[in-house]
């Protein structure tokens, strides 16, 4: 279900310039500049005009959500001990509870990152993802999205490249809000890639 996802919004983005296995290089399709400024440009466009929502730090962190979770490795990056990737939150939340300071707040910022695409961008998948034979299937994505932004937040960092404490607070705070606007994202994509239409990614 994830990678089918993924080469979705790969192909709306460049057409189909998948592997055999489903994985796309970054430098396969576009150069990463571009797709910031695709991304940058759509989620300025849907949140600060249409929504209201001027926050320039929020709406760069959304953008480069999705710049990340285009790269099928991103869903992979949590794994456990035996080098298995946690894909599943129930997974991931084990995996937050093995582990201390800036580790723990990466893992958990990570839940309300892929809690926050599959709620905001592809809802439908949902069904799918937390199925009777599924870990999640408990899971409220949502709720549990929220508090993982929040304790993110909690767990103080002074690396600078890291999300500041406010951006994750911001994301627990407002997460209906994100996952609304993310869905208009999409829904502004597959509306310029109508009639065939293929979105050139080109410096």
């Amino acid at each position: 279900m994830r990678v089918a996802v993924q080469l979705r919004l790969m192909r709306i983005l460049s057409g189909s310039n998948a592997d055999r296995k489903g994985c796309f290089s970054m430098t396969a399709f576009a150069p990463r500049s571009t797709i910031s400024r695709y991304f940058a440009g759509i989620c300025e466009s849907t949140f600060q005009t249409r929504l209201g929502v001027a926050d320039p730090p929020l709406i760069d962190y959304l953008s480069e959500l999705l710049i990340r979770f285009v790269r099928t490795e991103t869903m992979q990056r949590i794994r456990n001990l035996s080098g298995r990737p946690a894909v599943e939150v129930v997974d991931m939340l084990a995996e937050a509870d093995n582990r201390i300071g800036l580790a723990k707040r990466e893992v958990h910022r990570h839940i309300g990152d892929v809690t926050l695409f599959w709620t905001g961008i592809y809802p439908e998948s949902l069904r799918e993802m937390q199925s009777t034979n599924k870990k999640d299937h408990f899971v409220d994505y949502l709720a549990q999205g929220k508090k993982a932004y929040h304790i993110a937040s909690t767990i103080k960092t002074d690396r600078q490249d890291d999300t500041p404490d406010e951006v994750l607070q911001l994301l627990s705070d407002r997460f209906e809000m994100c996952a609304f606007g993310l869905g208009e994202v999409r829904r502004e994509w597959e509306r310029r890639d109508e009639g065939e239409t293929r979105i050139l990614l080109t410096e």
